[in-house]
C-alpha cells in the first residue's frame, strides 16, 4: 500500500493552483471539471511526477471552514513537505512574498518552518538533520 492522493482544502482552486505551482514549484497533474465550478485539481512534485498527488480540494463542505480556522488559530499545519534545506527554501519563498508564521527552528531530528499558503492553510516544510 502507498499514498496515492492526499488533500488540502483550499478557499479558491485557481488561487491555490497559482500558489502551489508558480510559488512552491509543484506541477499540475490533473485538472478535471466536476461541475458547479469544482475541479479534480492535483499537483505533484517535479522530482517525482508519478508519485503521490496533492488534491487542491474546494472547501465547500460546511465542516471545512471551522476545521481550517481552528487549525490556523492553533498554529497547526494542514500538511507538510520535505525540502533539501529549510533555511534555503525559506529564503526562496520569502523572495516570492510568502509569509512565514514560524521561522526555521531546530526540532531535534528535523528543522522546520511554517508558512501561510494564502488559501486558508498553514503548511510546514522540514528537512531531516544529519
Amino acid at each position: 500500500m502507498r499514498i496515492y492522493v492526499a488533500q488540502v482544502f483550499v478557499d479558491d482552486q485557481s488561487k491555490a493552483e497559482a500558489f502551489y505551482t508558480d510559488v512552491l514549484g509543484f506541477v499540475k497533474k490533473n485538472d478535471i471539471p466536476l461541475g458547479g465550478g469544482a475541479r479534480w485539481l492535483t499537483v505533484v512534485s517535479p522530482e517525482n511526477p508519478e508519485g503521490a498527488e496533492l488534491l487542491l480540494e474546494p472547501s465547500g463542505h460546511p465542516a471545512v471552514p471551522p476545521y481550517k480556522e481552528a487549525l490556523v488559530e492553533d498554529g497547526i499545519p494542514a500538511t507538510s513537505f520535505e525540502v533539501k534545506d529549510v533555511h534555503e527554501e525559506t529564503s526562496r519563498l520569502k523572495e516570492k512574498g510568502v509569509v512565514f508564521t514560524q521561522e526555521p527552528m531546530n526540532a531535534g531530528p528535523v528543522t522546520m518552518a511554517v508558512f501561510d499558503d494564502t488559501c486558508g492553510n498553514l503548511v510546514q516544510i522540514i528537512h531531516h538533520n544529519s
